[in-house]
């Protein structure tokens, strides 16, 4: 696809969790492990109620608490912000779409498990904001996912203007177990080497 810019080194790589998960989930560790010596933060959602499992706060809250994270690691790490990848898993990485849609600098997406839409409800898209998504985007699912299958993602991001490349994980749904990290990461480091090629 077009609206590529021109290449760039990416400076570090920011994560979020999905919506029950949290910095620790096994993949996005894997993929700190596995980018290093790249500079890669986990980040996690605000603390939530007393502390007992709930919901995290509502997007238009964690849109900018995202841009605080991306804000503060770029300047503890040295990092010029348009060199920061963001993403991350299912609503971290939808999240992190709607602050780079937003006009927060950025060197592309990472978005693993992207929720398109809640399961059996594809009339409810998660994409009207991909319009404004002038990145290099790379999607990361299982090809039974039920939050968005391939031909629907294939449909919904041709709206994006960066270029965007997908990656199916054959028999794999929503949750990626640990057994699915190699793919994930290698994915990653595959298309990390091709953004700034």
């Amino acid at each position: 696809m077009s609206g590529r810019g021109q290449p760039r080194a990416v400076g570090g790589v920011l994560l979020a969790p999905g919506a029950g998960g949290s910095p620790g989930h096994h993949t996005l560790v894997a993929l700190e492990q596995a980018l290093a010596p790249l500079p890669v933060r986990r980040a996690g959602y605000p603390q939530r109620g007393d502390g007992r499992r709930a919901p995290p706060p509502r997007a238009e809250r964690l849109v900018p608490f995202i841009e605080e994270q991306a804000q503060a690691m770029c300047a503890e790490e040295a990092i010029d912000p348009g060199t920061l990848v963001l993403g991350g898993r299912s609503m971290g990485g939808r999240i992190c779409s709607l602050v780079v849609a937003g006009g927060l600098p950025a060197a592309g997406l990472v978005l693993l498990s992207y929720p398109l839409h809640p399961p059996k409800l594809p009339e409810r898209l998660r994409a009207a904001h991909f319009g404004d998504l002038g990145v290099p985007c790379l999607f990361v699912s299982g090809d039974r996912d039920p939050f968005g299958m391939p031909e629907e993602f294939v449909a919904q991001t041709a709206a994006i203007p960066g270029e965007v490349t997908h990656v199916w994980i054959p028999g794999c749904g929503h949750d990626t177990r640990p057994a699915h990290d190699a793919a994930v990461t290698a994915a990653v480091r595959s298309w990390l080497e091709h953004v700034t090629s």
